[in-house]
């Protein structure tokens, strides 16, 4: 072979080479690219649905909250579940929550709206909206509110007011046994009927009576298993006979808020606002012109309904679970009471006593850890595709921040399961805040009266504490006082009945007396 054919062939051999390692160089890259590609684009992992089913065997639809908590243990923090064929991811843990509300607010903001909340909601209001309809609403709900004294000293008074209302429904009983439901109900739908109406109501008058309770039957209903399953099967409708007493109440509940507008209508004063209902008509006045007013009748009527609704159940049943509590754990309602006797006394107590009752703010924050009350917040969707920990979540996937989960997250509670006011006290018997505390969810969506819930707890709880002593019914035990809650949207104790003893001391960490209520 001569010199040139050498040459040839050489240059040749290396072409070929050069081209066969360039193209395995290729193929390498492919591959590799390629699993980054399907490693940033896979999807959350969990349970093999059934087709038409989905995952509906594994979840008890009484407790979904708990079977989601379950899973997560097996799935991870992050996981997909599904509801008959609507697909859901589950978010676990308080730092797989927070960074989705709090670090990817804008991804996760948007609501997901259910049959039954798009069939008595209809897109208005608050609570069951999205876009501007959302933004709009809730920026001028928040706004007024506020300007109503919402969270300040304005609330503080229509509180205290109300706290003496209800000692004196309390104090009726003379120390029998009694449902605690109703009365507490009504004083803390009273606070944002003040603010809202400008003005509270009787608890005897019909029209608030049945508002209460078409209200507090309605959050009943939605959480019961037939609802759960009209959410995954609309087409089933006409056979749910839930969904018919939802609509019913609904229905019952906006013709009663109609009236109540109807009426302030007649007497509006656009100088004198008395309630929101008032800064809303006069808004409506100004807008009525504009084609694209979001401020008509259907958006008042709703956000009405949603303020009353969400600023009356929520509130109510912790302090529900605050009196049973304190009826179980009696070692626990010494302390509470005797702090409240050092430091407050016989006066009123107020917002400014609260940093100087630590152990009784400790009790409080556990009571509303442990009850856990909103377990799988309100689901929430994504606005766009959503790169998330490693997983590819796609625009307008049902998101579910799992409450349950940061509230009794193991690795954030030393005891998640049991109820410990240590949880938020340092070794100095301090208050200490805990990040994991996340009962009003966080981001965008956090509670629209985080701030009022938070001041009426304190002062209904401290009032109540401060003048009764709560313990089971005669002849029933602590231990016998069930913390199971009831089935609901949100979770409430069951029923039950507790007595009030009228204090007339305290000291030395414990009742010096006790005595039957008098009639006032």
């Amino acid at each position: 072979m001569g010199k040139s054919n050498i040459s040839h062939w050489f240059t040749s051999s290396s072409l070929r080479v050069a081209g066969q390692i360039m193209m395995l160089l290729t193929l390498v890259y492919f591959c590799s690219s390629r699993s980054r590609c399907q490693q940033t684009w896979k999807e959350p992992p969990g349970p093999k649905p059934l087709p038409i089913l989905g995952n509906l065997l594994d979840i008890d639809l009484k407790k979904p909250y708990l079977s989601l908590f379950s899973m997560s243990k097996q799935y991870g923090s992050i996981f997909t579940v599904y509801f008959g064929q609507k697909k859901v991811v589950v978010l676990a843990g308080y730092k797989t929550v927070k960074q989705a509300l709090v670090n990817h607010a804008e991804e996760f903001q948007d609501r997901d709206i259910s049959p039954i909340f798009a069939d008595f909601n209809k897109g208005y209001g608050i609570l069951f909206s999205n876009g501007d309809n959302w933004k709009e609403m809730r920026r001028f709900s928040l706004s007024t509110l506020r300007d109503f004294g919402m969270g300040k000293r304005g609330s503080e008074e229509k509180i205290i007011e109300e706290t003496h209302y209800l000692r004196e429904v309390f104090e009726q009983f003379k120390g029998n046994p009694f449902d605690t439901k109703q009365p507490l109900n009504y004083a803390v739908s009273n606070i944002i009927s003040a603010i809202v109406y400008g003005s509270r109501f009787e608890y005897s008058d019909p029209l608030f009576k049945d508002m209460v309770a078409w209200s507090n039957e309605n959050v009943r209903l939605i959480g019961s298993a037939s609802i759960q399953v009209y959410n995954m099967f609309p087409w089933l409708r006409s056979w749910v006979r839930n969904r018919k007493l939802i609509m019913i109440n609904r229905e019952n509940s906006i013709k009663g808020i109609n009236r109540l507008v109807e009426r302030l209508q007649e007497t509006l004063n656009p100088q004198d606002c008395r309630g929101l209902i008032d800064c809303f008509l006069v808004r409506k006045q100004k807008e009525s012109g504009e084609k694209s007013t979001l401020f008509h009748k259907q958006n008042l009527l709703y956000t009405v309904a949603n303020l009353f609704g969400a600023g009356t159940d929520t509130t109510a049943a912790t302090l529900r679970w605050s009196l049973l509590l304190m009826a179980k754990y009696p070692h626990v309602q010494d302390r509470v009471q005797e702090e409240i006797d050092r430091v407050v006394g016989g006066r009123q107590p107020v917002m400014e006593d609260r940093k100087n009752l630590p152990y009784t703010d400790a009790v409080m924050h556990e009571i509303q850890r442990l009850a856990n009350i909103a377990p799988m917040s309100v689901p929430h969707t994504t606005t766009c595709d959503v790169h998330f920990q490693g997983f590819f979540i796609k625009k307008g996937t049902s998101v579910v921040p799992l409450l349950t989960s940061v509230l009794r997250d193991e690795n954030e509670w030393e005891t998640p399961n049991t109820f410990n006011p240590a949880h938020f006290l340092d070794k100095q018997g301090r208050f200490v805040k805990r990040d994991a505390f996340m009962p009003f969810s966080a981001g965008h969506r956090v509670c629209l009266g985080e701030s009022l819930a938070r001041m009426e707890f304190f002062l209904f709880f401290t009032s109540l504490l401060q003048h009764f002593r709560f313990t089971p019914p005669p002849g029933v035990s602590e231990d016998q006082l069930d913390l199971t809650p009831a089935v609901g949207f949100t979770l409430s104790p069951s029923p039950h009945k507790l007595c009030a003893l009228c204090v007339v001391s305290i000291n030395a960490n414990h009742i010096h007396s006790l005595k039957k209520c008098l009639p006032p």
